[in-house]
């Protein structure tokens, strides 16, 4: 009876042991920043705006940054082009901040989402996703960044 008892504790341990919860996942930035885009999408561009009622391009990147890594970066388009790490287009990786030249000394700023894509607020289609390699963008390549926390 003994020995019937310390087996059937010993199978109800290890059965507790067995049904224990996997930690979860940590989501990666990249699943985050695409989490990020969906939120965001379809909110239309206003210079200066900083929420869903509309928002320019270095409000949308602020925001992403500031939500999905925690990191804060400067309000403005032309200060965002100044931190971090200049790369090179060809070095570019998820979540790397990528910089046009749209008029005289007028910029717009994205984040990098792989496959030559990235996410940004459009004047045109408010948060949006485009191709590098598109004819208006591939023109007004700048620069890109990467920021390291």
């Amino acid at each position: 009876m003994y020995l019937n008892i310390s087996l059937l504790l010993a199978l109800l341990l290890l059965s507790a042991c067995s049904s224990t919860p996997q930690p979860t996942e940590v989501s990666s930035p990249r699943s985050a920043f695409d989490g990020f885009y969906q939120q965001w999408r379809g909110v239309p561009y206003r210079l200066g705006g900083e929420n869903r009622a509309g928002l320019d391009c270095s409000a949308f990147t602020q925001l992403a940054y500031q939500q999905v890594l925690g990191f804060r970066l400067p309000r403005t388009t032309e200060s965002q082009a100044a931190v971090g790490t200049a790369i090179e287009r060809y070095r570019l990786r998820y979540g790397d901040l990528v910089f046009f030249k749209t008029g005289w000394q007028q910029y717009h700023v994205g984040v990098y989402t792989g496959a030559g894509e990235f996410i940004h607020a459009s004047t045109s289609k408010g948060v949006t996703r485009s191709r590098l390699d598109n004819r208006y963008w591939n023109a007004r390549y700048w620069q890109a960044r990467r920021l390291t926390q």
